[in-house]
């Protein structure tokens, strides 16, 4: 009788891939037909594999999926589509410089004769706005829309192409907590019209407050399915780490001295015309954790690619200990004793077909310590790297495998071994944590703290905001392109406060705002 209910049901599913790698081992996942159902793990326990099977992307090596009581080959997205099931990424598949209702239709654009019929997708994008109450504005570019709207955009795009279930990977990310309540209300919403909610998150009190069960995962296997109101946060650490975790960071109270990054009146125009950065000016002193928050897209990508000389300043300084930063270029950045965490961890912090032990070693093979004469010394660099995997627990077979058949958390322990080892005077950690497992958050926010409290100056750039504000001694929040707000002091803060800097709500006077350059 079950069965009559089960909007999906993944039999036996196992996963294994050419290398030999098992993803996914004799994995059953169900889920209600009209239920909010979350999917947790570790990064590498299985759940983006599993995902990616349902939704069309790869397939099983052995099992059967079933949706709504009827067996389907799910050999591409365009099949999973047609039978209801839509996925929005943690990274938004928009075309920036197409409006919201040209991006709701891609793909699937109404005509009139020969041509795209622009009114007929307005249309479509307020009648579906409308119905599922996500407010967008049709006419508006992508660019230029807040990160919130970017989000129900995305939303609106599986549903107009007739999602029932829809996968929602982190879909909190990058929101503020007033508009992750908003989502929440709508995803509700949802809920009550009958959809099928997979919700993949690694925020445990957002779990807790959406979710109705959840399948816990380990090790590409399942460790079971709860009712969600049945365990505690830290139940779901335990059952998802295999161990216990300190969810709450302890920290000394900081003793800042002087000053290591000082960054005066910045100006910055991005290639749309759009001012990101407008008269910032800030500093960060040795021993200290001073904390960005903002919705994304207010400047602090920008703000990060300039402190690591990847895009020039219109106007303003940038120093390290008096040097200047701008077109030094990124070796003698390095030099300057800056370590550098990169939001993209694939792009800009590894080499994905390169080996764990060349990404470890990447920003100081050039020392006399790895080399004897004009040959590396293989044995001084396996010793290194070998070290470096013990003493930051990453998980591999060797340093010789190849860092993008790790998962993401480990190949984030990868980029944090190596940027937290060689002795760094100032880091610039943006998204240290994003999209990793509990227990790989617990180390790396662990051992920023740890460097902090040894000396380093640290530039913390995150979107969480538990992170932001657990972990920073100081804080300041940016909205468009400026500092709104300054705290000396976090511990008074709330999400709602915090949150209404954020969006613009509220902002300090300029008298408040000075306080974060220390002369």
């Amino acid at each position: 009788m079950e069965d009559t209910i089960l909007a999906v049901q993944m039999k036996g599913i196992t996963k294994v891939y050419p290398n030999g790698i098992a993803a996914n081992q004799g994995v059953d996942f169900n889920v209600r037909r009209g239920e909010i159902h979350a999917l947790m793990g570790e990064n590498g326990a299985g759940k983006s594999t599993l995902m990616k099977m349902l939704f069309g992307l790869e397939q099983p090596t052995e099992g059967e999926i079933v949706i709504n009581g009827e067996t389907v080959s799910l050999t591409s997205p365009t099949v999973a589509i047609s039978k209801g099931i839509g996925m929005v990424h943690q990274h938004f598949m928009l075309v920036p410089s197409l409006t919201v209702a040209e991006n709701i239709v891609l793909g699937m654009e109404p005509t009139r004769g020969m041509f795209i019929d622009y009114a007929e997708a307005v249309r479509i994008t307020e009648e579906f706005s409308q119905r599922y109450n996500l407010h967008v504005e049709p006419h508006a570019k992508v660019m230029d829309i807040p990160v919130g709207m970017k989000q129900k955009v995305e939303i609106l795009k599986a549903l107009v192409r007739g999602a029932k279930i829809l996968i929602l990977d982190e879909p909190t990310a990058v929101l503020t907590s007033q508009e992750t309540a908003e989502l929440f209300k709508e995803l509700i919403h949802f809920k009550e019209q009958g959809h099928t909610i997979i919700f993949i998150s690694h925020k445990l009190k957002e779990i807790k407050q959406i979710t109705d069960r959840m399948t816990i995962m380990r090790g590409g296997k399942s460790m079971g399915v709860f009712n969600t109101a049945d365990v505690s946060e830290q139940d779901i650490s335990r059952l998802m780490v295999g161990r216990d975790v300190v969810l709450k960071v302890e920290k000394e109270k900081a003793q800042p001295t002087d000053t290591v990054l000082r960054v005066e009146d910045i100006h910055y125009e991005n290639e749309y015309g759009k001012k990101m950065l407008n008269g910032v000016s800030f500093t960060v002193r040795r021993g200290e954790i001073l904390g960005i928050a903002g919705v994304e897209g207010n400047g602090q990508r920008e703000l990060v690619s300039m402190l690591f000389d990847m895009v020039p300043p219109d106007a303003g300084t940038i120093t390290v200990e008096g040097q200047t930063v701008t077109g030094a270029g990124q070796r003698r950045i390095r030099d300057m004793g800056v370590s550098h965490i990169p939001e993209d961890r694939m792009t800009y912090g590894a080499a994905g077909t390169a080996s764990i032990e060349e990404n470890l070693i990447s920003d100081r093979f050039e020392k006399p310590a790895f080399h004897k004469g004009v040959l590396f010394d293989m044995e001084a660099i396996h010793r290194e790297s070998d070290q470096l995997i013990r003493d930051y627990l990453i998980l591999c077979r060797s340093g010789k495998q190849q860092v993008k058949m790790l998962s993401g958390g480990n190949i984030q322990k990868v980029v944090v071994a190596r940027e937290f080892s060689c002795g760094p005077k100032l880091i610039i950690a943006d998204q240290p944590t994003r999209g990793i497992d509990v227990g790989a958050t617990e180390f790396i926010r662990r051992k920023l703290v740890e460097l902090s409290r040894e000396g380093a100056a640290v530039l913390l750039v995150s979107a969480d905001l538990n992170e932001v504000m657990e972990l920073s001694d100081s804080l300041m929040v940016f909205c468009g392109g400026e500092i709104a707000a300054y705290f000396e002091d976090t511990s008074a803060l709330t999400d709602e406060e915090m949150g209404e800097y954020m969006l613009g709500l509220k902002r300090q006077s300029p008298e408040e705002i000075r306080r974060a350059f220390h002369e």
